[in-house]
């Protein structure tokens, strides 16, 4: 895989909160590629964030290490209000986006201020939709209270739509603090959650050893990733797993889309398969399913690396394989997204290490790496 852009620093320049810019705490998190624009996301885990959610025009900065990053879709979007006063025209902090085929960036503003010892809910957490066509906003969907009560935990989403069918689109989102599932409709404009076991974490599986930082984590339900559509029923498989787990599990698309049957655990709890284990230390952070080559690519976090599995073989831990791993260039890698073009694009930024410990300035520590899905599964198990 190749690191095009190794360090992602955002400007330094903050209108809103009277806050002072502070580059140490700007890391980022998610990636998305659309269309020659790079989205990067910058959760706000410290003060000093002028933007939670950024692009980088890939065309201006092509070959070039510390691209000029800008605020998506604008400076004022982003920027928080001088008291911390709540806002729905701006956003908080987001963690990861998705990009669907009807040119639609979709991401969860958790609302939510992660400044260590003075930890806040801003306002309510809130779905957007954002039209990349023209960079404005389509829906903004206020999460409410029957949902969940505090934002924080929602790190991941996925979204499920076919190109023809463009609003009849949903939005799977995992949070690992509350371990629900939510799902959105756009068509209906409404959400419901589902709650299940398998959305825990695996208190054996809680142990992490990243760059040289130990520690315990028991974060749940934190990655979805819409699979392969079955050639008779049209229903497509969903896969999902907790990060503090080595288990994947696996639901039909039919089941997450019914909101009748979400409020009758009962009924649909075993309607979730526990397909298996990835193998020993395959924590994963992020995956996404590509098409054209019916392989599931993952992160794996507790060994710098990026797995994969073609789900055209059972589910073992003898058929997952190692698509590319680095133990100095790829410490922690926390997002991973697959474009319209068949494109992997994975973010690399020693998160633990600046949590726990401290990172070396004069050094690269936050890495994007892309691969064509058909390279990265050559010379794998996966092919």
């Amino acid at each position: 895989m190749v690191g095009d852009y190794e360090k992602v620093i955002p400007y330094p320049t903050i209108r809103g909160a009277n806050e002072t810019f502070n580059a140490y705490g700007n890391v980022p998190m998610g990636l998305n590629h659309h269309k020659g624009r790079l989205f990067v996301t910058f959760p706000r885990r410290s003060p000093g964030i002028p933007a939670t959610l950024a692009v980088i025009n890939m065309v201006r900065s092509q070959g070039v290490n510390n691209p000029a990053v800008f605020a998506y879709p604008d400076a004022q979007t982003n920027a928080l209000q001088l008291d911390y006063s709540p806002d729905p025209r701006r956003i908080v902090s987001v963690y990861r986006t998705k990009i669907d085929k009807c040119d639609r960036l979709w991401f969860v503003d958790t609302g939510y201020l992660e400044y260590s010892g003075n930890e806040r809910q801003i306002q309510r957490p809130a779905l957007w939709v954002l039209n990349l066509k023209n960079d404005r906003p389509l829906q903004r969907y206020e999460i409410p209270t029957t949902i969940v009560e505090l934002g924080y935990g929602m790190a991941g989403i996925t979204v499920d739509v076919e190109e023809d069918r463009c609003e009849q689109a949903y939005a799977y989102i995992s949070d690992y603090q509350w371990q629900g599932l939510y799902v959105y409709s756009l068509a209906v404009n409404r959400m419901w959650r589902f709650n299940h076991n398998f959305f825990s974490f695996e208190p054996r599986n809680g142990r992490f050893n990243v760059g040289g930082s130990r520690f315990v984590w028991n974060d749940g339900l934190f990655s979805i990733a819409r699979g392969r559509q079955d050639s008779t029923t049209r229903n497509r498989i969903v896969y999902l797993h907790a990060l503090a787990s080595t288990s994947e599990i696996a639901v039909s698309n039919s089941v997450l889309k019914n909101e009748t049957l979400s409020r009758f655990r009962n009924e649909y709890s075993e309607l979730f398969r526990h397909l298996g284990s990835r193998g020993p230390n395959t924590h994963s952070a992020s995956h996404d399913y590509d098409e054209g080559t019916s392989v599931l690519f993952y992160t794996e976090v507790n060994r710098n690396s990026i797995g994969c599995w073609n789900s055209k073989h059972g589910f073992d831990a003898d058929n997952h394989g190692i698509v590319h791993l680095d133990n100095e260039k790829m410490i922690y890698p926390s997002d991973l997204t697959i474009d319209n073009d068949g494109v992997l694009w994975v973010m690399s930024n020693r998160f633990p290490v600046w949590l726990y410990s401290r990172l070396n300035a004069t050094d690269y520590n936050f890495r994007i790496w892309r691969l064509s899905a058909n390279s990265a599964i050559k010379g794998t198990i996966c092919t």
